[in-house]
């Protein structure tokens, strides 16, 4: 899973970085695992625009991924590794004994052809999902569920990874991504390794075109706005100072916008760096 950088040809190849995709396998999706993905261009029901900045974009179909892992009584066996144009990550094609065919979060190393399990007494192996009371402390694990049943809410994109720090009680203590410790019941259940794709945050993608692609549209920075279009707008020249703020006035940058009365509060130990 390497990038390759393009030499520049052409302008808009002097800064591309992109993957090299030397671990997909088919290019071909199952076509009973799609569903049609409508495309809002940012407007509701009324045809207004609510969003900002999206539109265009190529036309894609949603790829039903398995994130409940539920299916324990039998073995699936990897098909394929795949392209999933609505996620960072890769997904894997497996095949249940019985027949069955879905699509999973590829794990980084999984290979095509390779054996793997979900549910109690389960080994703690590369892509195999189990309860975090019987995974060993220090493993790696992606896909993580907040509550029993679920499904996987945590550490979910391209490169990520959390570890099991702890054991105590009815609770095990997780190091996340993004530095926080947190956590979360026993019975909630984890897969073993971290998610595939890791050099995703190293590509560029060279020019504005294949941002629109992606359904991106120009950004307008508030500080070249009209004070009646923006908060940060309007002054003499290229005035700067003043409190960075959303459209809508809320603080930006160091504002907390976390509930002080969540319930999940009591579980995290420790909150993300800043």
């Amino acid at each position: 899973m390497a990038v390759r950088k393009f030499k520049p040809v052409t302008p808009g190849q002097r800064n591309k970085v992109i993957s090299t995709f030397e671990e997909i396998t088919t290019n071909k999706p199952q076509k009973s695992l799609l569903e049609p993905l409508k495309s809002t261009g940012g407007r509701n029901n009324t045809g207004q625009m609510t969003v900002r900045y999206l539109g265009g974009g190529h036309k894609k179909m949603y790829r039903i991924i398995d994130f409940l892992r539920d299916k324990d009584d039998c073995t699936a066996t990897v098909l394929t590794i795949e392209y999933d144009p609505n996620r960072s990550a890769r997904i894997a094609l497996v095949q249940y004994t019985d027949g069955e065919k879905r699509y999973i979060i590829a794990p980084k190393d999984l290979k095509v052809g390779q054996v793997i399990a979900s549910g109690s007494g389960v080994a703690p192996e590369v892509g195999n999902c189990l309860p975090l009371s019987e995974i060993p402390v220090g493993t790696i694990v992606h896909n993580i569920e907040l509550r029993p049943g679920q499904g996987a809410a945590m550490a979910r994109s391209a490169g990520t990874f959390a570890q099991l720090a702890a054991r105590e009680g009815t609770h095990a203590v997780l190091r996340l991504p993004s530095g926080e410790t947190r956590m979360v019941l026993v019975s909630c259940r984890a897969t073993v390794g971290q998610v595939s794709n890791a050099d995703h945050n190293l590509e560029s993608h060279g020019k504005a075109g294949r941002k629109r692609w992606l359904g991106k549209r120009p950004h307008n920075r508030g500080v070249v706005m009209n004070p009646v279009d923006h908060p940060m707008g309007g002054g003499e020249g290229r005035a700067s100072g003043g409190h960075p703020r959303s459209r809508k006035g809320l603080p930006a940058k160091g504002y907390k916008t976390r509930n002080p009365k969540a319930q999940s509060n009591k579980f995290i130990i420790e909150r993300r760096k800043k």
